[in-house]
């Protein structure tokens, strides 16, 4: 049972922190700055974790994660929350070498208390997102498809996908659908057949597993087994020539912390490794959005792996 216990609060956490401070600010619904260029005109990080867009995207005091960018890198996603408050998608879109003000959406126009995990498809036709009512409870994978200037009302994914309780969508380029298998406690993945999910499959990561763009690794976290601790650490999946997949190898101290670190999301354009870390520690709910080069992933690579 406590095991069980120390699964759940982990689970919960990492699902997105709420704020531990009641001072609300105003860019919450949107920021009116004006900030051209890819990724918000942040200046790109190199080997050492940063904050991304810190007082836009990532503000003091309230929770963000689950970021993802649209593969032409003009439109961006991710959930935040302040203290006790839902947990909502934000969105924002690089229209004429600006972006526009940060603004909350709502795909399933109030039917889910809760949409959290967007995902932006490879093809940008698509975002998936889980929505749920109440955690470990009723979460499933959503989508709306694009109209003309618009999405479409949100559908649920009619996949064996959702035979359970899932979260934490993410594709690889060839539209493969990863995502985590709340009931079972396993990383799963769907081959994408002809626009649907047919089948699923599981594989050997820990929790919030996200695949590169190529499938050549994937990004999970764990419990790190170093004695006395009791965050999560980020952890990498080198696929090998046959198929198969390395044992896990830890990212490192110098990208995990001693907090949780987890919800690693790889960049369309796979330069850039994104993920949420949890600093709160015992209080509830401080997390920012960070960012790092994935060089930092590649150095890790086993040289005797090859290139598929």
């Amino acid at each position: 049972m406590r095991n069980y216990n120390l699964i759940f609060l982990v689970l919960v956490s990492a699902f997105v922190l709420y704020a531990c401070s009641s001072k609300k600010q105003e860019s919450q619904d949107g920021d009116s700055r004006s900030i051209e260029r890819p990724y918000f005109g942040q200046k790109p990080p190199g080997l050492i974790p940063e904050i991304f867009a810190p007082g836009i995207v990532s503000i003091e005091g309230r929770s963000e994660g689950g970021i993802s960018f649209s593969s032409d890198l003009t439109e961006m996603y991710f959930h935040a929350a302040n203290q006790d408050e839902k947990i909502s998608i934000y969105f924002s879109k690089l229209q004429e070498d600006k972006w526009t003000p940060i603004k909350r959406v709502d795909f399933t126009n109030g039917k889910k208390r809760e949409e959290i995990q967007p995902f932006v498809s490879p093809d940008g036709e698509r975002v998936y997102f889980t929505a749920l009512d109440s955690a470990f409870w009723d979460e499933k994978i959503w989508y709306v498809n694009r109209l003309e200037n618009s999405w479409s009302d949100a559908i649920l994914l009619d996949s064996p996908v959702n035979d359970d309780l899932v979260f934490f969508p993410n594709q690889a380029k060839n539209g493969d659908l990863y995502y985590f298998n709340l009931s079972k406690r396993k990383t799963y993945y769907a081959p994408h057949t002809n626009g649907k999910f047919p089948e699923v499959r599981e594989v050997a990561f820990g929790h919030h597993a996200c695949i590169s763009p190529s499938q050549d690794y994937a990004i999970a976290t764990a419990r790190t087994d170093e004695e006395g601790r009791r965050d999560n650490d980020m952890f990498v999946y080198f696929k090998k020539q046959d198929g198969t997949w390395t044992k896990p190898i830890n990212l490192g101290n110098t990208i995990n912390s001693s907090f949780t670190d987890v919800g690693a999301r790889i960049s369309p354009d796979g330069k850039y490794l994104f993920f949420g870390r949890d600093e709160g520690d015992d209080k509830k709910g401080v997390g920012n959005i960070y960012w790092v080069s994935t060089e930092a992933i590649h150095k890790l690579k086993p040289a005797n792996l090859g290139t598929l």
